[in-house]
């Protein structure tokens, strides 16, 4: 008896709006096995309302498209019981794929599925945010508003060159955020603010900022705290800019480095968060948490 397998396609993601390398894709995967169903995202939500929908019924779902597509996804299916969530695999397709970058997943979708069929599963920790979740990234400050305020017309002609450029039109993005942050007991509360800030369970954040591998795992039940103070002087922009080039995440440099299991912000202005580079409004208290190895990924 066929498996069957669900895959979420959001068109209008990426460079490229030829469908040839998805059914490359497909065929690879009806050759393990798999009865392939299609749903195609005509709106924002989509994903989740498929995932969440049609998710049960399948052995594993597939999505296609940028991060936003795989948050939507996997927001979806984390609202299954733990039992009824099926396997999920990545085809990564949109202008910035961070996680992709931070699992080696090929931008070719035939790559990708070949990859995803000869590897054994793996567990994935999955973030929430107060009610919502997230897969690898929860930020604000710099470049956060860049990250869903840029078309996705723009995202796909110029790709993380987008980011940059808009965040250098935006530059109200580059002021310090008061906000007192509580992990794992810990408390952070400088007074002059943070220029940003992550929870993250990635090494690569909006295509701009790198954590090591070595520094970095995606199922220890653990989060990746960087915050970036502001700099006084122009030495210190310039060795904390060399500290995140050369990812030297040294107190003494202007960057705090934590793995931490949850975090609390605390804060009395509009703070804008972004989760896996979607708007996420704001709140005076959030709380962060992580659901250890929530979902299994075949990659």
């Amino acid at each position: 008896m066929d498996k069957k397998l669900l895959l979420i396609v959001n068109p209008r993601a990426g460079r490229t709006k030829s469908r040839a390398p998805l059914f490359d894709a497909v065929s690879i995967y009806s050759e393990a096995g798999y009865l392939v169903s299609v749903r195609n995202t005509r709106r924002r939500g989509d994903a989740t309302r498929f995932a969440e929908e049609y998710g049960a019924d399948f052995d594993l779902v597939v999505c296609h498209g940028g991060d936003g597509t795989l948050n939507e996804t996997v927001c979806g299916l984390m609202r299954l019981p733990p039992a009824s969530r099926p396997q999920v695999s990545y085809l990564p397709g949109g202008s910035t794929n961070d996680f992709a970058a931070s699992l080696s997943i090929s931008g070719e979708p035939a790559l990708a599925a070949q990859s995803a069929m000869r590897l054994r599963p793996r567990r994935l920790d999955v973030g929430r945010f107060n009610e919502r979740h997230f897969v690898y990234v929860a930020s604000f400050g710099a470049f956060t508003r860049t990250s869903y305020s840029v078309p996705q017309d723009v995202k796909n002609v110029f790709g993380h060159f987008a980011y940059i450029l808009e965040g250098v039109r935006d530059l109200d993005t580059l002021r310090p955020y008061r906000v007192r942050l509580n992990a794992d007991g810990e408390t952070f509360d400088d007074p002059e603010g943070y220029l940003f800030g992550a929870v993250s369970n990635s090494t690569s954040i909006a295509g701009l900022m790198r954590l090591s591998p070595e520094d970095v795992s995606l199922s220890d039940g653990e989060f990746e705290l960087l915050l970036v103070r502001v700099p006084k002087t122009a030495a210190q922009l310039q060795s904390l800019t060399r500290a995140l080039l050369y990812q030297e995440y040294d107190d003494s440099q202007g960057l705090i480095f934590r793995h931490v299991k949850h975090v609390t912000a605390e804060t009395e202005e509009n703070l804008p968060w972004s989760l896996d580079g979607e708007f996420a409004p704001g709140a005076q208290r959030v709380d962060i948490s992580i659901e250890e190895n929530g979902i299994e990924l075949l990659l």
